[in-house]
């Protein structure tokens, strides 16, 4: 019996394979740590790569950016540029137009101070007009309410003029005003129209001769009876005689008869009585009370007495005559002449100076 063959211990181990020293490799901690470090090495350089890709493209955004900005700075620093320059000369005209204004201020104050001086003139003369005219309405016409307008009118562009220096001649007015208020004259203008409205309707005026009996009042008709035929042609015959011929008494108790004129006459009489009442109107415009009351009376009687009475433009000439006859035609009216006097010598002391 055979014994088998123990190995030997001291003979060198077999080679290993290339598999075996793989497996036996990564057993190691070293080679496990250096395959880490690798893989942690490429997912760094991965990211950071990605990283600076995005960095790029982020910078390369803002670079397209500030071209962007930058070439709209450069339009609006090119309009920035155009619009100074439009402003400078802006800038220039309205320098310019300063000096030109400054000239027209000189000439304006020139003128102004002209005019200043020459505006007291103005208003004093204005002043002397509308006094005098005042008073030839007082001294031709006895107007009162006109002078009242005009002196009224002159103190008003008076009180417009704040200047203590025209005081004096704005009291004489508002007293002269205060003093033509006071008056208790008639109405010299509204007389002497109704006179001329007389005067203008005398030709229409009936005369007293000339008035038509009043129509007899309608009797009530009789009942109706038989007649005969004659006797009925009679009744018509006399009624249409007793409407040919009618006497009628025109007198009036508190005046005498009325006069009977032919026609001549009534022609005659109208002219005169238009006589008589143009001098009545001169009298009144002359402010002779006592012609024109005198006048006035001898119309009315005419009128009176000649023309009739019962018609309704007698009555308002009869009415008129005897209202007129009432008023006060002889006050004295102011003649201004104090006031007139003080403002020509108002204005040439002022000439004076």
């Amino acid at each position: 019996m055979t014994t088998p063959e123990l190995p030997d211990p001291v003979a060198a181990p077999a080679p290993k394979t290339l598999p075996e020293r793989r497996k036996g490799a990564w057993r190691r901690p070293a080679t496990v740590i250096a395959a880490v470090a690798l893989a942690l090495l490429g997912w760094q350089w991965l990211e950071t790569r990605q990283r600076l890709a995005e960095v790029q493209e982020e910078l390369t955004k803002r670079l397209a950016d500030h071209d962007a900005v930058v070439k709209e700075s450069r339009v609006v620093a090119r309009n920035t540029q155009e619009a100074h320059a439009v402003l400078q000369a802006k800038v220039a005209t309205l320098e310019a137009q300063l000096s030109e204004m400054q000239g027209q201020h000189v000439a304006f104050d020139a003128i102004y101070k002209e005019l200043a001086r020459s505006s007291d003139e103005r208003l004093l003369a204005e002043v002397e007009q509308g006094v005098a005219m005042a008073a030839q309405q007082l001294r031709l016409a006895g107007n009162v309410e006109a002078a009242l307008i005009v002196l009224s009118g002159v103190e008003a562009r008076l009180a417009r003029t704040v200047r203590p220096q025209f005081a004096p001649l704005r009291q004489l007015i508002g007293r002269d005003i205060e003093r033509l208020k006071a008056l208790p004259g008639a109405d010299v203008p509204g007389l002497t129209i109704k006179l001329e409205g007389i005067i203008a309707g005398i030709d229409a005026l009936p005369l007293a001769y000339e008035r038509r009996p009043k129509p007899e009042p309608a009797r009530p008709a009789a009942p109706p009876t038989q007649v005969g035929f004659w006797q009925a042609l009679a009744l018509d015959f006399w009624q249409e005689l007793r409407q040919l011929v009618r006497v009628e008494r025109i007198d009036s108790p508190s005046h005498a008869d009325p006069g009977l004129l032919s026609p001549s006459q009534s022609l005659f009489l109208r002219e005169n009585l238009k006589l008589r009442l143009g001098h009545a109107r001169l009298a009144l415009l002359t402010r002779d009370g006592r012609a024109f009351r005198a006048d006035a009376q001898q119309a009315t009687l005419w009128l009176e007495r000649y023309f009739d009475g019962s018609a309704r433009p007698v009555q308002a000439a009869l009415a008129t005559l005897r209202g007129m006859q009432t008023a006060n035609i002889g006050a004295e009216l102011p003649a201004l002449t104090e006031t007139l006097d003080a403002v020509r010598n108002f204005k040439v002391a002022r000439g004076g100076k």
